[in-house]
């Protein structure tokens, strides 16, 4: 599949998918950019390692920025949740720490695995 191919069905796939999904997507490549940051700091590439974890960075503000945490119970924790990952992340990346970047990895495969229970939850309900 070309470039051109393979960005028209992204997009489509992103343009059509429901508010869970979408979640569990962003999770998905979340878990994919701590998964190549900490690859990349293994591997004695920086520049590499720097590029997957800001690009993590974003999608945890994201994540955030789109968290109404008093509409729901828990909503708080889990803004705290994502403040921690988030802050781990840059400390992670400014110190080159392979082993920080391996526990956001954890944490970020914990979130990403409950967001796709909770939405196949959803979707058979």
């Amino acid at each position: 599949m070309n470039d051109t191919a393979r960005s028209a069905y992204l997009d489509a796939s992103i343009a059509t998918a429901s508010p869970a999904r979408l979640l569990v997507m962003l999770c998905d490549r979340l878990v994919l950019d701590v998964r190549r940051g900490l690859e990349a700091e293994v591997a004695g590439d920086p520049a590499g390692a720097n590029r997957h974890l800001l690009h993590a960075q974003d999608i945890v503000l994201e994540l955030r920025a789109s968290l109404r945490p008093d509409d729901f119970e828990g909503g708080h924790a889990l803004d705290g949740v994502y403040e921690f990952l988030h802050a781990e992340l840059v400390r992670a990346n400014v110190s080159k720490d392979a082993a920080r970047a391996d526990g956001c990895l954890a944490l970020a495969e914990q979130l990403r695995d409950t967001w796709r229970e909770a939405a196949m939850q959803a979707a058979v309900s």
